[in-house]
């Protein structure tokens, strides 16, 4: 056999293979898809036949499915994807009829897999003017933005008054709505599209609102109602006042204590460090109310002076003076002793809170000497768009701005944000801040108690120098260190160093003469660190501080009224004072359950 009948053969072979795939790939299910279509068309002729009341009349269509003729026993034949099991698609196959010169013309559409009729089964495309996804604030007007075009690949151009609009938007009540445009082309294939419509509430929208429950007119929260709560980078926040486009909130509780001169430096350096990134994101820098006033003007409700622009400050006279209602009462006068902005001189500032006692019974702000150290009560302003997440407002149940996402089962505790609360074997502690070597400083949320009695301490030591010393007998550092352990359990904490702040005179924040190192596992809280101060727990006693100074033995602690005391000369070693932990957690500690708020802290294993 000769070459060129070889090449013959190779090419008829070439050619037989090429016709199989063809006949096998696209020649037979175009047959058997064709077969199926005539059946379809059919078996829809025969249907509208019988039923002849449901032909169409004037420019209407009448549709029938694949599905329906199945049901309806106008079809006995299975019709598939070629090579397949996969039945043709029962939903998206139709038979139209339409009335077309005064006769009734039929147009089939079966879809087979990627096999399909060639008739027009696609509706038009809807444009919208605006976004599918619309966010509005809870109590503003809602105006649908409507319809942009509307083109159809057979009909072409539309008109737009053509579309039908369902849905409606409540803009009193916070949620989501829908609402769908749809349009039909000259087939009556349908087109819908969704835009989704979400009212959300917005702190300025909520604080209007609570503001106005307590009848102010002042723009500020007035009175001492219970629904102006807010969660702010885990820490408990009151609405304050509507500032502009935003919003003041004031913490609800001093979160340490700081003489009056320290007050800027420990916000802006100490406490601005605390907040997290998502929380810093909310604030907006602000002008805060700072005068000189005198004990003749202490009801001013106008302010004279301001601060720079700053991320926080304190309550002014001027503040506290307009958030109150008509009985004087005021949610801004704490428990405890806490700083105002204003000052009388360079010596003296004026601190408030419920009641003062002997021949201050009845007055709302007492002049004090700028050296000691009161509660600080931080204002902050928050973007008046800023979305609330959740809550009702109330004390236990806040709201949330989404600042703070809780942490999740098997977090590791060293991952959390300053704020938060935790549950160790039995006993809340609070987290100050987590460290670079993974541990985690916590300060217990209120006094060590056994069996309801309080356990206390003095010093009881001859030394010179009586500051605090975790290895000193008779010190109260010693016995905070060594003793309580037979009270809680400390299994959960590690041995870590500290750095106990020493004063040459009165205690200053910043202005420590010196600093002594020790390593412990447990000690007294610094006033000048977070939550280090008296809350509103009812086991909350009083408490020894970690700070003393060099002079006169001066010592310091935080009594049942939750003002910081100190005694000089020796005084402290006739005094008890309860304890009140911090410690440092294991790094490998982590949650077991909880949200890391107060009413649910987080439960924690090691």
């Amino acid at each position: 056999m000769n070459k060129k009948v070889i090449k013959y053969i190779k090419l008829a072979i070439t050619f037989g293979i090429v016709a199989l795939f063809v006949w096998f790939l696209v020649l037979y299910p175009y047959i058997k898809f064709k077969g199926y279509e005539k059946a379809m068309e059919k078996a829809g002729k025969r249907y509208f036949s019988i039923n002849s009341t449901e032909l169409p009349s004037g420019e209407r269509i009448k549709t029938i499915t694949l599905q329906d003729l199945y049901y309806k026993s106008f079809l006995n034949e299975d019709f598939y994807i070629p090579y397949t099991k996969k039945p043709c698609s029962l939903k998206e196959s139709f038979i139209k009829v339409k009335r077309v010169d005064g006769e009734y013309k039929y147009y089939t559409y079966l879809q087979c897999g990627v096999i399909a009729s060639n008739i027009d089964h696609k509706g038009p495309t809807i444009t919208l003017n605006g976004k599918e996804d619309i966010t509005i604030t809870r109590g503003d007007e809602f105006t649908d933005p409507g319809v942009k075009s509307v083109v159809d690949n057979v009909d072409g151009k539309m008109n737009t008054n053509k579309v039908t609009i369902k849905g409606k938007v409540d803009t009193t009540k916070v949620g989501t709505y829908e609402v769908t445009y749809s349009a039909l082309d000259s087939l009556n294939n349908k087109t819908e599209v969704v835009r989704k419509v979400n009212v959300v509430e917005r702190l300025i929208s909520t604080a209007k609102d609570t503001i106005k429950s307590t009848n102010s007119t002042n723009n500020y929260y007035m009175g001492d109602s219970k629904n102006s709560y807010l969660l702010f980078s885990g820490m408990l926040f009151r609405i304050m006042a509507v500032d502009g486009n935003n919003v003041k909130i004031v913490a609800n509780n001093d979160i340490a204590n700081v003489n009056y001169e320290g007050i800027d430096k420990w916000l802006s350096d100490y406490f601005y460090k605390h907040l997290t990134k998502e929380s810093k994101k909310l604030i907006v820098n602000n002008k805060y109310c700072n005068m000189k006033v005198t004990n003749e003007n202490l009801n001013s409700t106008e302010c004279s002076s301001y601060t720079g622009s700053r991320s926080s400050y304190i309550p002014s006279i001027v503040d506290v003076n307009l958030s109150k209602d008509e009985q004087g009462n005021t949610y801004l006068k704490p428990s405890t002793m806490s700083w105002i902005a204003e000052s009388m001189d360079d010596n003296t500032g004026y601190v408030i809170r419920n009641y003062f006692f002997g021949e201050y019974y009845n007055d709302t702000f007492l002049a004090v000497n700028k050296k000691y150290n009161f509660g600080i009560r931080p204002v902050i302003t928050i973007k008046g768009d800023t979305l609330i997440k959740s809550g009702t407002g109330t004390v236990d149940n806040p709201y949330t701005l989404g600042d703070i996402i809780p942490g999740k089962v098997d977090d590791k505790v060293n991952t959390r944000f300053s704020g938060e609360y935790l549950n160790i074997a039995g006993n809340d502690y609070r987290i100050i801040e987590t460290l670079d070597d993974g541990t985690t400083k916590v300060i217990g949320e209120y006094s060590i108690f056994n069996d309801r009695e309080q356990i206390t301490t003095k010093y009881n030591v001859a030394a010179e120098e009586e500051v605090y010393n975790p290895k000193q007998q008779g010190n109260v550092g010693y016995f905070i260190n060594n003793k309580i352990s037979e009270y809680i359990n400390t299994s959960y904490f590690v041995n870590h160093q500290i750095e106990v702040p020493i004063y040459k005179n009165d205690a200053a924040y910043g202005k420590e003469s010196e600093t002594k190192k020790y390593k412990v596992k447990l000690s007294a809280p610094n006033m000048y660190e977070m939550f280090s101060t008296f809350n509103d727990n009812s086991f909350m006693k009083s408490y020894w501080l970690i700070n003393s100074s060099l002079n006169n033995d001066l010592k310091y602690a935080v009594s049942d009224i939750g003002s910081v005391m100190y005694y000089e000369n020796g005084a402290a070693n006739y005094d008890y004072y309860g304890i009140r932990p911090v410690g440092y957690l294991n790094k490998n500690c982590s949650i077991v359950s909880g949200k890391g708020t107060k009413n649910n802290p987080y439960i924690i294993d090691k």
